[in-house]
């Protein structure tokens, strides 16, 4: 695929690993869809974007209203011509052990974590069926393939995710549609400092000391999750569908 003329949706387009993959896909030369809950961020980042010379638009709104998610792709094919590659990057994280974790935790991981990807590719593969394929990457766990301690709706949620991706890559192989996940362990972005934040941790020390326990000397940066997304929706990965690529450094989530 031609890379330049490339039409890739990405959720959660404004966080940390969003950032990655915008930049990462415009400097190849692709149209950017930029989907994001702050509406905000979405048109100063699309804004921003075009200023430097790159295609993209701001298609901002909340994974938790349905229709949303069942018209995005709908909306970003009728406004760029096309839908080549979605990438549902967005999720939340809530923490704790059952008895620690509330409905509210489990209604809102479910919703962002698996029925949003669900409705969102559900929309997106009639599209690129119609259009001769499509990639698409979902951003699921570590913690969702071997779940870790302490952490029972995340990892719940990111094994849902897990095996949806894999379902998919059997189901819409035929259909010239590739569709894999990525599963990182940690991630220096915005919500793991926050996350060390609410627990009362320096965020820079925390992260220092999470990076002794990687064998390859650091915990990811977000660009070392885009390069993989960015290498499954490519080419170079033609005959990869309904893979789970774990990204971990080295390390084990035990």
């Amino acid at each position: 695929m031609n890379n330049k003329s490339r039409v890739v949706l990405i959720t959660g387009a404004c966080g940390g690993i969003g950032k990655a993959l915008v930049n990462k896909y415009l400097s190849q030369g692709a149209s950017i869809a930029i989907a994001d809950k702050s509406e905000e961020n979405s048109f100063n980042l699309s804004e921003e974007i075009q200023k430097k010379g790159g295609n993209s638009y701001a298609f901002p709104g909340d994974l938790l209203d349905q229709n949303y998610c069942d018209n995005l792709a709908n909306e970003v094919n009728q406004k760029l011509g096309k839908i080549d590659t979605l990438i549902n990057n967005a999720g939340v994280m809530r923490r704790g052990d059952i008895t620690q974790a509330s409905d509210e935790d489990f209604e809102l991981s479910m919703k962002i974590n698996v029925e949003a990807p669900f409705r969102l590719i559900r929309a997106a593969i009639p599209l690129m069926a119609k259009a001769g394929g499509g990639s698409i990457v979902n951003v699921s766990s570590c913690w969702g393939i071997k779940p870790g301690p302490n952490h029972l709706v995340y990892c719940t949620t990111k094994a849902a995710l897990a095996a949806m991706t894999q379902c998919l890559g059997r189901d819409h192989a035929h259909q010239n549609i590739r569709i894999n996940a990525v599963c990182p362990n940690e991630v220096n972005t915005p919500m793991l400092r926050t996350g060390f934040e609410i627990r009362g941790l320096n965020p820079d020390d925390a992260i220092n000391e999470l990076n002794q326990s990687v064998p390859i000397g650091h915990i990811a940066e977000p660009e070392e999750i885009a390069d993989v997304v960015n290498f499954l929706t490519s080419d170079d990965a033609r005959y990869i569908c309904g893979s789970l690529v774990e990204i971990n450094g080295g390390k084990a989530v035990y």
